[in-house]
């Protein structure tokens, strides 16, 4: 039988996809693309934003649509949120929330048995790690899920809720997948999670700076990348680790959230805008050119223009390489949703529009430093006699080539800018 997988959100659907895929290969099932008709559709949804929600819904339908008479699988965050919006989608067969995904190849070999549907809706505050190990990547970069849950309940998020608490992968069990994928031929592993620098929180003796240390002792790991770590997260011995080990690569993702400290304290976030600034200049000293790209909420319930501005003021200040911009989505459960004075639509769209300006004009600077400059990278595709991938600190780089050398390490001059892609010629190993 045939099998397809849509995946929206995170990098750790991204992951938890990659598990789904190989339970199903490892059975016998046969992949094909979404624009190929299915026995199987398997949609893995997002609940982040309203907008998330509405796209997962919009996905099942559209799967119902190309895939007549196939198994229709939805699992994910959406689904543990709001079961009952895909309950009524007649066509839904299986649905499950964030419990069992390693286990879809049993839910659809029952279904096909029994033609009953299923849905499996678990209570994510009374959840283990559920044990999930990924076997095949693409040969460059491969996700790693070190943990699950969240215990911070910023007052804008509902991922605590259809997350669960922190809990963390075995570091046993982390080594041992990292080790299967480098001798697999897996150049880069990015560590992931729902709050992935709270990893080990449960565990007395061993921590993230822990797992980061004995992660970079592994023969053959050429990058080690971390997906998102929170500013309070990064402590000394974090901070020594990036110093003496450049298989961390120049790259950290950093929710910044918003640069106005009465805003930060709304939000519940756990830090000042002097905090966050005090932290990227401890990294910058350490490296001086690395990439820091951020996330930012606009439109928070009660954001005044001021508070707008400060947060442009905070952002121009840190100088991040880019800025993923979200419009504040309100969510049941949480207290943002039952916050007076709620920005509307018109400024919320305004204050987008700025930011993602800014964010253009911060990465072309950042961009910009290493003209001239020589850089590996590693390519990931490619197209029209052009080799395209990242370098370690995640610059996008096209350069003439073949197929054969993706996935190799390419060394070039970066000569011109033309964005969002640097150009550069090979440089002569020899």
């Amino acid at each position: 039988m045939k099998f397809n997988i849509y995946t929206l959100g995170c990098k750790v659907n991204t992951y938890e996809t990659n598990v789904m895929r190989d339970s199903l290969k490892n059975k016998g099932y046969i992949e094909v693309s979404t624009e190929e008709k299915a026995d199987i559709s398997i949609i893995n949804t997002c609940t982040v934003t309203n907008t998330a929600d509405n796209k997962s819904l919009r996905t099942v339908k559209h799967a119902i649509k190309e895939n007549e008479n196939a198994i229709i699988v939805v699992v994910g965050c959406s689904a543990q949120n709001k079961k009952e919006s895909f309950q009524i989608i007649e066509g839904v067969d299986i649905i499950l929330g964030n419990v069992g995904k390693s286990s879809i190849a049993d839910y659809i070999e029952e279904y096909i048995n029994t033609k009953k549907i299923s849905i499996d809706i678990y209570d994510m505050m009374k959840q283990t790690f559920e044990p999930m190990i990924l076997n095949n990547f693409n040969k460059t970069r491969a996700f790693v899920k070190i943990q699950d849950g969240c215990n911070n309940y910023c007052s804008y998020c509902v991922i605590p809720f259809v997350r669960g608490s922190v809990r963390s992968k075995l570091k046993e069990d982390v080594l041992s997948e990292v080790n299967s994928l480098i001798k697999n031929g897996h150049k880069e592993i990015v560590l992931t999670g729902i709050h992935t620098g709270n990893y080990g929180v449960e565990f007395e003796d061993y921590d993230f700076a822990g797992l980061l240390n004995d992660l970079v002792k592994i023969e053959g790991l050429e990058r080690l990348r971390i997906s998102s770590i929170e500013a309070t997260e990064i402590n000394d011995r974090v901070l020594e680790l990036i110093k003496s080990n450049s298989i961390l690569v120049d790259h950290m993702h950093i929710p910044l959230q918003s640069g106005s400290n009465t805003v930060l304290k709304r939000m519940n976030r756990k830090y000042t805008k002097e905090q966050f600034i005090k932290k990227i200049d401890e990294l910058r000293k350490i490296r001086p050119l690395i990439s820091i790209t951020t996330d930012v909420i606009v439109g928070f319930p009660g954001e005044t223009k001021e508070e707008f501005e400060e947060t442009l003021e905070t952002i121009k200040t840190i100088k991040f390489s880019k800025i993923h911009v979200f419009p504040y989505s309100k969510r049941d459960k949480t207290k943002a949703a039952d916050m007076e004075n709620q920005v509307d639509s018109i400024s919320k769209k305004e204050r987008t529009k700025q930011l993602i300006n800014l964010s253009e004009c911060l990465e072309k600077e950042y961009m910009s430093k290493f003209i001239n400059q020589e850089i590996t990278f590693i390519p990931e595709m490619f197209k029209d006699n052009y080799i395209i991938g990242h370098s370690g600190n995640y610059l996008q780089i096209k350069t003439i080539g073949k197929k054969e050398e993706i996935n190799k390490d390419i060394k070039v001059k970066l000569t011109t800018m033309e964005y969002p892609n640097l150009i550069g010629c090979k440089v002569d190993a020899n």
